[in-house]
Parts: structure tokens; C-alpha cells; sequence
């Protein structure tokens, strides 16, 4: 159905090729998996099949990418290929435009010409399959990421093209709903819908898959069986067959953490909540939470997509102020402190890390911030390089950020945070987009901070990286904290000699 004939692709200004001699055949009616790690060129074959980097990026490509048997540059542009390949982008967020979840679906149907009879009955299907039937009137900006993930998708499953890509679709999805996905993509595949999923994790569709292309370097590594094809250890996601704190009961100790209260009690937070409320209109997103977090800590926050996770953290550097109760970070209070006072204190790498990046060099994007905070010249420059060093980015100095992948875009936002020296760093799944290798080394990093004094906050779906750094997990549910508790071995005699400083 698709075919890349010797295609090699480089973006603008780019010196070296994403994509490199690529041959690939995409057979009508086969679930194709791809994989390979951060900036082997995922996203960029994604482009490719959807027609997306002849009609809208431009670069220079080499090749040919026929579909159909038909150049795909022969095409009346995105408009009609549209029609036949629909594709859910690694930052749904870019796909989301309209004021409600319902005008998002409804605007493709409608531009395609389809009753309103017809209109109705997709909705309702579509919003049924993804469960997202009670965000309907919700505005996507106050939505979760893993739910705007799922608003993508439906959007682009209610056209029924022919052609479906995902690229990094069910990153910020717990499991529950990476579970509804696989029955949606099986019963699409039985009716004969040719699929393409990228992804680093693939191991939660190769059941379903028809054969696996390892990408390495823009180049085809290998083609092979989903039984063939050796994984790594998967990644583990919460919230499946048992809740968080059944999960992790063999490591976690709620009894613990009531114990070293009375220990981290002799330093001041440098978080405190209380009481604090948050509303997105008539949405209830905080629920009356309380909450103090300690000098050093590593603490974990967990929970199902839309369970308040980012909402408590935007807090943290004024992003939101309180609708109700007290948010106060360093002794400042949240309410009354202009931002620009609170990010001297506190940064923050968001959830989707393109919403960091808007400089035209990777440099410029740490300099901005440090500018921010009266860093420059020298002083400047030794922290961008440092910085860099941090996140395996040096390389990079030069490029232009939205040319990087999804991995690189997410370790440059960890450095920008990074190189002003925050007290307390928040991150916001800090590994989507990463492969188990930069996962490692991101948290290795973090740890790194942490003895240096740096009180870490994390809010991930990612199980083991729980279970392997975290001190303390705080677990939500509709709005609420309902379980705080403490990691026997990070929160053993040596962490209880250091309370108050940092954990070594």
C-alpha cells in the first residue's frame, strides 16, 4: 500500500539525513510495528508514509514514496491524503485547536461532508471506544496529557481512513486505557485497516503486530516477526488489574512515612499545601489537598490520566494559583508572588516539552532562561555547556530544536531547567519519549541533583522508575490524595541521618 524506495530525507538546515536509504514496503492490511531508540529517525519515517514531509515540512528528500502506486508528491497536497492516511502525532497537543473535546471530532467529520445524522452517530461511537464520552464538553487545554492523547486519537479514528499511523499515541496513557487501545486497534485490523505504530515500547502490541522494523541511525536495522523480535525489559505502567498501592506494597511502606514525619518536621518544607482547591469551570481537578514535601526528597506523584497529577504541580511555580486554600514554596506564598519571583526557586519541565521550546538554537533555549534570572556572558555560557554535558546534548548546540526528536526536545527542557540551578525541580513524565537507556540516565541525573541539595518532584506512569528512586509515593484519585507513602530501601538509617538536606 506504501512503499519508500532508497528515500533519504534531511530537515532545513540540517547537516546529517534523518532517514538514509530507506527501503519499505507497507502491506495493505498489516499491523506494522517500528521502534528503535531516541533520534533513530521514528518520527521522521512517520512523516514520510503519512506524505506529510513532502506537503508540509519540505527538507530535501531523495527517493520515491509511492502509495497507492502513486507518487505521493502527485497528490493534491494533505487535503487528499487525508482523505486515505490518518496519523496521531507524538504532541497531540498540536492536533487540538477547538474550544471543546466535541468540536474536535465533529470539525474533520463536518469538513468531510458527512450528514449530521452520521456526525452524531461517530461521536458517540468514537467517544464511547476511547471513554473520553464525559470530557465532551471540556475544553482541551484543561485537560490531562494521556487525555488529550486519547481526544487525538478519536478524533482521527471518526474519518476511518484507510491508513492509520501512531506515532508515540499511548505514551501518557496509564494502562487501562493502553489496554482499550490494543482491543480498538485489534477489532480495526479484523476489518482490514492497514496500521503503523511507533513507538519506543512496543511490546503492549506486538500480540497484534505482523512484523517489527527496528530503525538505528535513519537506517532499517532490521525487519522482523513480533516473535522474532528480542525486547528489553517493558516498562512498567500503574493502574491495572490492581491499584498503585497494591503494586508496590513490597516496597512501600505507609507506616514508614508516618515515622519520618516527626524527622522532617525539624526543617521547613519547601512545599506546603493546604487545603488547596482547583477548578476548570464546573470541573472539580484538586479536592481540598493537603501536602508538604521536605528539603531533598525525591518523591514520586502517581495516578490515572486526569487524576489532578499536573494540576497540583502547576502550582509549584505559579502556572496556577489556588481556586480555594494555600500554596506556598520557599516561604513565598504561591497567591501573592509574581512568577518571575517563584521560578528563582523552582523550575519545571513540562509535560509535553515542545511547549518550552520556541528559540531558534538549542543554546539560545537554555539562554533564555538564564537571561531570565539576570545569567549572562560567561557565566552564561559555562552553564549552557554544562548543562549540555548533563543531557548528552553538547552536539547539538547549534541545531534547531523542532528539529531534534521527541527524546532530544525532552532532555534540552530538562536542561533549560536545569542550568538555573532551581532548589526544587518538577518534572512532569520526565521520560516520555525516551527509551530505557535515557530513562536510566535521566533519573541517574536526577539522583545526581538530589545529593547536591536539589529537592526532586516527579509525576510519571512509569512503574519502575518508581520503584527504583523514589523515596516517597503520593498516589491521586479524582482530585484527592489517597495514599502517601515511603520506599523502605531509599528511606532506610542513612536517609533519616539527612533529613532535611539531601538523601546521598
Amino acid at each position: 500500500m506504501i512503499e519508500l524506495k532508497d528515500v533519504t530525507y534531511t530537515y532545513g538546515v540540517a547537516e546529517n539525513s534523518s532517514l538514509k536509504n530507506v527501503n519499505l514496503k507497507v502491506r495493505e492490511g498489516e499491523l506494522l510495528l517500528v521502534t528503535g531508540h531516541s533520534a533513530a529517525g521514528k518520527t521522521t519515517l512517520a512523516l514520510a508514509l503519512a506524505g506529510i514531509l513532502h506537503h508540509e515540512i519540505g527538507g530535501r528528500i531523495e527517493g520515491e514514496i509511492l502509495f497507492k502506486n502513486r507518487n505521493i508528491r502527485d497528490f493534491d497536497g494533505m487535503k487528499e491524503l487525508s482523505r486515505h492516511i490518518g496519523m496521531v502525532f507524538d504532541d497531540a497537543e498540536s492536533q487540538l485547536i477547538f474550544t471543546s473535546v466535541e468540536e474536535e471530532i465533529r470539525s474533520g467529520l463536518e469538513n468531510r461532508g458527512h450528514s449530521e445524522k452520521e456526525i452524531v452517530r461517530r461521536l458517540e461511537e468514537v467517544m464511547g471506544s476511547c471513554e473520553i464520552s464525559h470530557l465532551k464538553n471540556r475544553a482541551p487545554h484543561t485537560l490531562s496529557g494521556g487525555q488529550k492523547q486519547k481526544v487525538a486519537l478519536a478524533a482521527t479514528l471518526a474519518l476511518d481512513t484507510e491508513v492509520l499511523i501512531l506515532d508515540e499515541a499511548t505514551a501518557e496513557l496509564d494502562s487501562k486505557a493502553v489496554k482499550r487501545i490494543f482491543s480498538i486497534l485489534k477489532r480495526l485490523k479484523e476489518a482490514g485497516k492497514t496500521i503503523i505504530i511507533v513507538d519506543h515500547n512496543i511490546e503492549d502490541f506486538l500480540e497484534i503486530g505482523d512484523r517489527v522494523v527496528l530503525l538505528e541511525k535513519g537506517k532499517v536495522k532490521a525487519i522482523k516477526s513480533p516473535a522474532d523480535f528480542s525486547v528489553s525489559p517493558p516498562v512498567s505502567r500503574p493502574f491495572g488489574p490492581e491499584p498503585a498501592e497494591k503494586v508496590l506494597n513490597k516496597t512501600y511502606d505507609k507506616e514508614l512515612q508516618s515515622e519520618l514525619q516527626p524527622l522532617r518536621q525539624k526543617s521547613q518544607p519547601v512545599i506546603s499545601v493546604k487545603k488547596l482547591t482547583q477548578r476548570y469551570g464546573e470541573v472539580l481537578a484538586l479536592d481540598g489537598i493537603d501536602l508538604e514535601i521536605y528539603p531533598g526528597e525525591l518523591v514520586a506523584i502517581l495516578g490515572e490520566n486526569g487524576s489532578g497529577k499536573t494540576t497540583l504541580v502547576k502550582h509549584f511555580n505559579g502556572l496556577l494559583r489556588p481556586y480555594s486554600g494555600n500554596v506556598t514554596i520557599k516561604g513565598l506564598e504561591n497567591s501573592k508572588v509574581p512568577i518571575d519571583e517563584l521560578v528563582k526557586h523552582t523550575g519545571l519541565v513540562f509535560q509535553n516539552p515542545d511547549n518550552m521550546l520556541f528559540e531558534d538554537t538549542v543554546e539560545a533555549e537554555i539562554a533564555f532562561g538564564l537571561n531570565n534570572i539576570g545569567v549572562k556572558g560567561s557565566e552564561a555560557a559555562e552553564a549552557i555547556t554544562r548543562s549540555l554535558e548533563l543531557v548528552n546534548l553538547s552536539e547539538k548546540q547549534k541545531s534547531f530544536p523542532r528539529h531534534l526528536s521527541r527524546g532530544e526536545r525532552q532532555r534540552l527542557a530538562v536542561a533549560c531547567v536545569i542550568a538555573m540551578r532551581p532548589e526544587l525541580i518538577i518534572l512532569d513524565e520526565p521520560t516520555t519519549g525516551l527509551d530505557a537507556d535515557e530513562s536510566d540516565r535521566m533519573m541517574q541525573l536526577m539522583r545526581k541533583l538530589q545529593q547536591k541539595g536539589h529537592t526532586i518532584v516527579m509525576v510519571t506512569h512509569n512503574l519502575q522508575l518508581v520503584k527504583d528512586h523514589a523515596e516517597r509515593v503520593i498516589h491521586m484519585q479524582a482530585g484527592k490524595i489517597v495514599e502517601d507513602t515511603a520506599n523502605r530501601e531509599c528511606a532506610g538509617k542513612e536517609y533519616r541521618e539527612c533529613i532535611g538536606s539531601a538523601c546521598v
